[in-house]
């Protein structure tokens, strides 16, 4: 325009220039509009001359110089204070407003201040104008002078302006600090009016400094300083207040709140109470009722997956229950029908005889052969048409089964043609095609029985190719001086063991306490630890490793290890799933699961949970059925069973015996610890192995012969006397028999070993009758003649317990396999596990909502408790978050694998894998980690109403959660649940200590803490700017904080978490505690 090219050229060329001709021309311009913008723009131009400094200095709390110089000194809304300041000068403003160097030489004197002074209220450092030789009044705080008639460049970073003419008050709207002679604009947000004289103390309100002594011509002025809130905030615009300009303060409307330093009055939200002058707004009933829209919600999704579960249940029971029915009909009518074609057969057969002896008459008379009494054809009725009886009855021989000669109908619907397995897809065909086989199993075994013809190998093999059973790879283990030394201190704990174990048979495994009976169906089993194995194994007469057929070898634990927390039916079904063959069809597994359930007796309580400490599920001998039955159901070929009696009663022992010789009729070689069986339960076994103290056979054969052979070693069982009983009683020294000359107990093995003409060690040949071996320990071993030391033993015991996690590790790390079955892949294998996870999750909701409630109350006192304090940002009530979040979340993923470790062990042994578990576990709690941050937020944020958004501290909590998430992984599986949770609550107290006290260390920067509250203050800090700035800058300073962090700050939170799942799952992977 017209007017500012004039301007220009007044003011030699830059529109701040001096000299007497610009003096007289700005002074015709005063209060033009014009001029002040253009000293606007020229104040925003210095971004230009700062921007190097600031980014080489200030880079820790400037992220963009620009926008930040904008919001400080953009004045383009209300540029009044500079024309009422050109007005009050004459328009000299331009030769009193500090040049870039004055400016970089005022803030450089805060920055290169002292470490306990630094951002505090101070003096400038002397300089060109006031100085122990000059000081004259424009260095007083408030006052200023002008250049004169030299020109000024406000751009000039280097050369400080000599100023000493006509020096007076500060303008209002700027401030004019203490030893320098010029003035700085205030920045958007400060309130610089001038100041009047308090008489009464003798300052100048409100910015707390002193007119010079005996100086009545020097009057107060405006702010002589813009420092850090918590040393002065004379400048602020005050709460309850809100200054548009720098020279004007408007108190803050209804309906509106205000905070300090603020250039707007920001509307409050609805229904909340905002009064006139209000400081912040009470969001706290939004707080309120975003908790109990929570609690309505958690509430609604715990009924709603609890009925959720309990409808699904319903559903399938019904459709189960519905195919169960229609099973029983068709076989009750089948059965009816074999009736009516054994009544058909009989009848028929009397009538051809009748006709026999009819036709044999009529022959004599001479008739037509081949022609009956009324001339018709034999075979044919009355109508001259063939009889089909002879057919029907033909049809009958060939296909007992068929309806033939009939259209049978069950209830009101037709016999239709079932699909095959494969062809199965909705639940009620699957049930009735389970059902169907089971009732057709259980006919062909009672017509058996009725035949008197037990059900041998061939019977089954045939009604297993009948109806479509796949058969199962047969498995013989025989081995031969089976020894097991422990690796550390060398005792043997299993001694020459000889024998073979056979498919299709049930072997008892006896002794007296520690006879080693676990040991020895460990080592057959493959599962021995921690020892040095000698002698041979066959598997299958082959020379090969146990551990390559354990997708097909089923192990049940003395312990009751199944999920308390899923149903019978889902403890089984969910085994099923992952153990037998990955292209087996549904409806086959289905059936697989249905045999089990009836054979085991559970059908009356498949859909009860199994229970817990906690909650009561089944009884105790039901829970023993349903540990046996989750290994029955992949299938096995190899079943080994460790003490599977103990604690049932008589019936609940025979019905279990009763479905393990099922197993066995289908070729599986089982094998099985029993203390004190019945007689009947004992007459049901095939084999007997008895071994004494020590690990040695004693005896190893029929059932049929065991008595026979001690007969022949002069033990005879008395009369009423359960004969293993009476063996065991032997063995343990409490009975005394009458043996034959020479023979006594500890010669028992031996004895057996020269029955069989088996190789005998040296040692077992120089004992004898007399021998105080104790143990079955090697008298030439180390140590037998004198005690080891202390520390030979503890060395010895280090080694066992080195060997035995080393040998875990190798059998669940092996991938030789030899069994011919494909089990689902670990994708398949997570989507089970997913599901699993996902039921027990449902019903541990009401842990879920304790858990959330306990982050509610948290929310609540740290938000009433821990203000946001616009000095510090916040750092205080985010600190406290830090260490609650932290806390909480731990303790809440410390359920995910604390109390599931038992079951993982059990589960990782039989061939499932460790990663689709992990990452189920995993997948599930990133529930937790996406609504905890939300519950406790409702409760903190609404209650302390941060400056930062909602959204910032939501990424923030969650990216915190998640790390400390795969932190109590780690505890929950490395240590003992107590030493977990003690870790748990100390580990983020003390690392938030060392993150606030050792700043700007190594050490701080490896604890996550340090990372979340930067991430908390950063996010915080961004929304404090104008007047706010050297607060920000002189904050993050003191913390060590970068205001650019902010993402870094998330993602090493997030790699944190990533790191401690990936030790979580190293440790769970190869540590186990016992």
């Amino acid at each position: 325009s017209f007017e500012e090219h004039a301007i220009d050229d007044d003011y030699g060329g830059d529109g701040v220039g001096g000299g007497a001709a610009s003096a007289a021309g700005g002074k015709g311009l005063v209060g033009n509009p014009v001029v002040a913008e253009i000293v606007n723009k020229r104040l925003k131009g210095l971004t230009a001359t700062f921007a190097r400094s600031i980014r080489s200095q200030l880079g820790y709390c400037i992220k963009d110089t620009d926008s930040e110089w904008d919001a400080a000194f953009n004045f383009t809304k209300d540029t009044s204070f500079l024309n009422n300041c050109m007005k009050q000068t004459n328009g000299d403003l331009h030769q009193r407003v500090c040049t870039a160097a004055e400016m970089k030489f005022y803030f450089n004197s805060l920055i290169e201040s002292g470490e306990e002074t630094r951002w505090e209220k101070s003096y400038v450092r002397p300089n060109k104008n006031c100085n122990l030789s000059s000081w004259i009044d424009g260095c007083e705080p408030g006052w200023a002078c002008s250049a004169g008639e030299q020109k000024v460049d406000l751009q000039d970073a280097k050369d400080i302006p000599y100023r000493a003419d006509d020096c007076q008050a500060c303008c209002p709207g700027f401030f004019c600090p203490h030893a320098l002679t010029c003035m700085i604009p205030c920045p958007l947000g400060a309130y610089c009016p001038l100041s009047t004289l308090n008489k009464t103390t003798g300052i100048c309100d409100p910015y707390n400094y002193q007119p010079p002594a005996g100086n009545p011509n020097h009057t107060c002025g405006s702010a002589d300083n813009w420092a850090d809130v918590m040393s002065t905030d004379d400048v602020f615009c005050p709460a309850g207040f809100y200054c548009p300009s720098t020279t004007q303060k408007l108190p803050c409307s209804s309906g509106y709140y205000c905070r300090k330093g603020s250039t707007s009055q920001t509307r409050c939200y609805k229904k909340s109470a905002c009064p006139p002058n209000s400081v912040n707004q009470d969001i706290t009933i939004f707080g309120m009722l975003l908790v109990i829209a929570s609690c309505l919600v958690l509430l609604i999704i715990y009924n709603f997956s609890g009925q959720l579960l309990t409808n699904r249940e319903k559903k399938q029971a019904k459709s189960r229950e519905a195919a169960a029915r229609y099973a029983k009909e068709t076989a009750q009518a089948r059965e009816r029908w074999k009736t009516a074609r054994d009544v058909a057969k009989k009848a028929s057969t009397g009538l051809q005889s009748q006709l026999s002896r009819t036709f044999s008459r009529k022959q004599k008379l001479g008739q037509a052969g081949g022609m009956s009494s009324k001339g018709l054809p034999v075979g044919t009725d009355g109508a001259g048409k063939k009889s089909n009886l002879p057919d029907m009855m033909s049809s009958l021989e060939e296909n007992p089964d068929g309806p033939e000669g009939f259209q049978m109908e069950i209830g009101d619907k037709a016999g239709k043609k079932m699909p095959k397995g494969k062809e199965m897809h909705s639940r009620s065909q699957i049930f009735k095609y389970a059902y169907g086989q089971i009732e057709k199993e259980k006919a062909i075994q009672q017509e058996m029985e009725e035949n008197d013809n037990n059900m041998s190998l061939s019977g089954v093999v045939s009604m297993a190719k009948e109806h479509e059973v796949g058969s199962r790879m047969p498995i013989e283990v025989a081995f031969k001086d089976l020894t097991l030394t422990l690796t550390g201190s060398k005792k043997k704990i299993l001694r020459s063991v000889t024998g073979k174990l056979m498919p299709g048979r049930v072997a008892a495994v006896m002794g007296p306490s520690g006879a080693g009976k676990t040991t020895f169906l460990s080592a057959v089993a493959g599962k021995a630890t921690g020892c040095d194995t000698s002698g041979l194994v066959l598997i299958n007469g082959k020379v090969e490793p146990i551990r390559a057929y354990k997708r097909i070898i089923g192990f049940v634990p003395q312990d009751d290890i199944v999920h308390g927390n899923l149903t019978v039916e889902e403890n089984l079904w969910f085994n099923a799933r992952c153990r037998l063959a990955a292209d087996m069809s549904k409806a086959e597994k289905v059936l697989v699961v249905e045999r089990v359930i009836e054979s085991l007796g559970l059908q009356p309580v498949r859909d009860s949970l199994v229970g817990t400490v906690e909650q009561r599920g089944i009884s105790g001998g039901q829970r023993k059925r349903v540990n046996v039955g989750v290994e029955m159901v992949m299938e096995p070929s190899v079943l080994i069973l460790d003490e599977p009696t103990s604690g049932l009663d008589s019936a609940s022992s025979l019905l279990l015996l009763r479905a393990l010789r099922r197993e066995a009729l289908e070729g599986v070689n089982i094998s099985m610890v029993v203390h004190q069986p019945s007689y009947t339960l004992y007459r049901m076994f095939d084999d007997l192995i008895l071994l004494a103290k020590g690990g040695m056979t004693v005896y190893h054969g029929p059932v049929k012969k065991v008595e026979e052979y001690f007969s022949g070693l002069g033990i005879v069982v008395p009369d009423r006397v359960n004969p293993p009983d009476y063996y065991i009683d032997i063995l343990e020294g409490i009975v005394k028999p009458n043996m034959s000359a020479g023979v006594t107990v500890k010669d028992l093995p031996l004895r057996w070993m020269l029955h069989n003409g088996y190789d005998v060690p040296r040692d077992m040949l120089r004992s004898t009758s007399g021998s105080s071996s104790r143990g079955g320990a090697d008298p030439s071993s180390p140590g037998a003649d004198a005690s080891p030391s202390f520390l030979s033993e503890m060395w010895a015991n280090i080694k066992d317990t080195i060997m035995q996690k080393k040998d875990e590790f190798d059998y669940n790390k092996s991938t030789l396999d030899l069994s011919n079955r494909n089990t689902p892949g670990i994708l398949r294998q997570y989507r089970y596990f997913l599901g699993r996870v996902g039921k027990q999750r449902l019903r541990e909701a009401r842990i879920l909502a304790v858990d959330y409630l306990i982050l509610c109350l948290a929310g609540i006192c740290l938000g009433t408790l821990a203000k946001v304090s616009d000095e510090t940002f916040g750092a205080l009530g985010y600190t406290y978050t830090v260490i609650a979040v932290s806390l909480l979340c731990k303790i809440g993923a410390l359920r995910s694998f604390a109390l599931d470790k038992i079951y993982y062990w059990r589960e990782r042994a039989s061939g499932m894998s460790s990663l689709a578990y992990f990452m189920a576990k995993d997948t599930i709690d990133h529930f937790n980690t996406i609504v905890k941050p939300i519950v406790y937020l409702s409760m903190f944020y609404f209650f302390n109403n941060p400056r930062s958004s909602i959204w910032e501290n939501y990424v923030v909590i969650v990216a915190l959660v998640y790390c400390v998430t795969g932190i109590g992984y780690t505890f929950a599986i490395f240590f003992q649940p107590g030493s977990a949770q003690l870790w748990s609550a100390l580990l983020p107290v003390v690392l938030t200590l060392i993150a606030t006290q050792q700043k700007d260390t190594i050490i701080a920067d490896l604890c996550y803490t340090k990372w979340a509250l930067e991430a908390f203050v950063i996010a915080n800090a961004h929304n404090y700017t104008g007047v706010w700035l050297i607060t920000r800058c002189g904050s993050l300073q003191s913390n060590g904080y970068d205001i650019s962090n902010r993402s870094l700050c998330l993602w090493v939170l997030v790699a944190n978490g990533v790191i401690f799942r990936c030790v979580a799952f190293f440790c769970m992977v190869v540590f186990q505690k016992h």
